[in-house]
């Protein structure tokens, strides 16, 4: 029973000790002293074709992993044309092979692939470019930050998804 005992301890500290397949990752900017935070689950491509296939096109991915990807910001923003209010949301993606849309939902804290469409708040084109090497992890990050303006860049595998954010 000891033996029993310790070999299931043994097995559940191994277990625990191994680093999730997809960690939890944060991107954050401040805009005019306001921030803005995306915390999402960072999956990698271990071996496996991505766009088209793991993240299908022409359907809602959660962009990331596990729980749904939280949007908040503290900042009145436009995304692209789109007006966003201050708050906290979920952000999707709907892939496409050639142009994708960045999707702000106002639904907070679901299981990634719980989407409600009814909640959607705005739905905005992003600006594709291809990768010159695969990227193995996704991401997602702020960059080219000036002032009151940033881009919102998803990168996974061979695409290179942007959109500009400004602070209102």
């Amino acid at each position: 029973m000891i033996t029993t005992l310790a070999c299931t301890f043994a097995i559940a500290v191994a277990v625990q000790a191994q680093p999730p397949l997809s960690p939890p990752e944060t991107a954050t900017v401040s805009l005019s002293g306001k921030t803005i935070t995306i915390k999402y689950g960072a999956p990698s491509m271990r071996g496996r074709k991505i766009m088209g296939e793991v993240v299908p096109y022409d359907k809602v991915w959660r962009t990331g992993a596990n729980t749904a990807t939280s949007f908040d910001t503290q900042a009145n923003l436009r995304i692209g044309s789109a007006s966003v209010p201050a708050g906290s949301y979920t952000l999707y993606t709907l892939p496409g092979p050639s142009s994708w849309m960045l999707i702000i939902n106002k639904q907070n804290g679901q299981w990634g692939t719980v989407y409600n469409q009814d909640q959607d708040l705005v739905r905005i084109p992003m600006k594709s470019a291809t990768l010159s090497s695969p990227q193995e992890k996704m991401s997602i990050s702020f960059e080219n930050t000036k002032g009151t303006t940033t881009e919102l860049h998803i990168r996974w595998e061979n695409a290179d998804e942007s959109v500009p954010i400004a602070a209102q």
